[in-house]
């Protein structure tokens, strides 16, 4: 496994103490009712369930100091996540990323591109590594709380802390409804089309329910284009984890696996594979459905259960640094979409 040298896609299931299946239920209980919870609060108050399920995850860090929740815990941050992200694929078609034309998609791409990078150097003149960086800065750059999850299992915890992976959680859930509330104001005060209003909104803002719920209140035709561009956004994430994973192999130098040539995480794989099959037509909707449905449980339920498991203490004392490195990062997507609806969209 090129992309698994320090065993964190692959050695964590081998290595670790097997368990049997009721050893999982603790935990698995304990994650599975914080996330009811996010969701009937996110239903009730139009919050965003990742953010709630941050928050009560962290209300609930307390319990992580019980061992019997562990193997549940290590599970739903871990195996769930994973399939989660494979399920994110029926968000997608292949033609929608045709639609939206060569230059809209060479900005997206680029837009991306050049976020990450500038989290990378914010991450480095803050005093911290490179995998930080990709970390914070893809998280902006791609879809918000999915792409910081997905980042964080590809990297692996002995690159990324999980104080890390909850404080980029923390930035990104925050900026990502402030932009919701304050970019269609930038896009009325520019008097954009919806086309243009549209594109701005889905390439600039993190998590794919704000990017929407952004283009819907300003018009349904802004709406229906930040989807199509958002989507593209997510549609990058598998590419930019396979990069990782291939950089990974490089930078680590050797190693059993690099010699077979450097791998791909089979949640990539999967990502791709659904991808695919969504784009030919022949999912049932009601099937979708149901699949989107499952990856956001997924997802969310990986959100809390990582929550638990923080360390807070590190969380606290890594100040206002981390913060600084995702603003940066989401200032400068929005400063390039922005500059991209204007001048070459429309």
């Amino acid at each position: 496994m090129a992309a698994d040298l320090y065993g964190d896609l692959y050695g964590d299931i081998e290595a670790a103490p097997k368990h049997e299946w009721r050893g999982y239920v603790p935990g698995l209980v304990v994650v599975a009712m914080g996330t009811l919870a996010a969701g009937f609060l996110s239903d009730h108050y139009g919050v965003p369930l990742t953010l709630m399920a941050l928050l009560i995850g962290l209300a609930l860090n307390f319990l992580s100091a019980d061992t019997r929740l562990t193997p549940g815990l290590a599970f739903a941050s871990r195996s769930l996540l994973r399939w989660g992200i494979v399920l994110v694929g029926v968000r997608i078609t292949f033609g929608q990323i045709v639609a939206l034309g060569p230059v809209a998609l060479l900005c997206v791409v680029l837009i991306v591109a050049l976020t990450m990078g500038a989290g990378i150097l914010a991450a480095r003149r803050f005093g911290f590594d490179t995998a930080f960086g990709i970390l914070a800065g893809g998280s902006v750059a791609i879809c918000g709380a999915s792409a910081a999850m997905a980042l964080a299992t590809t990297l692996g915890e002995k690159r990324t802390t999980q104080a890390q992976l909850t404080l980029v959680l923390v930035g990104i859930s925050a900026m990502s409804a402030s932009a919701m509330m304050l970019y269609p104001l930038v896009a009325h005060a520019f008097h954009m089309s919806d086309l243009k209003a549209g594109f701005l909104l889905g390439a600039a803002i993190h998590d794919v329910a704000q990017a929407l719920g952004a283009g819907y209140s300003y018009s349904d035709g802004a709406g229906g284009i930040a989807a199509i561009v958002k989507l593209t956004r997510v549609a990058l994430l598998a590419p930019v984890l396979a990069v990782v994973a291939m950089g990974l192999a490089r930078w680590g130098g050797g190693g059993e696996g690099a010699a077979k040539g450097p791998g791909v995480p089979w949640f990539v794989i999967g990502f791709f594979v659904l991808a695919g099959i969504n784009s030919f037509g022949v999912i049932p909707p009601i099937v979708a459905s149901g699949a989107e449905k499952a990856a956001a449980a997924m997802l969310a339920t990986a959100v809390t259960a990582t929550a638990i498991r923080s360390p807070l203490a590190q969380l606290l004392e890594a100040g206002p640094k981390p913060l600084l490195v995702i603003l940066i990062a989401t200032l400068v997507a929005f400063g390039l979409a922005l500059a991209a609806a204007l001048l070459l969209i429309g």
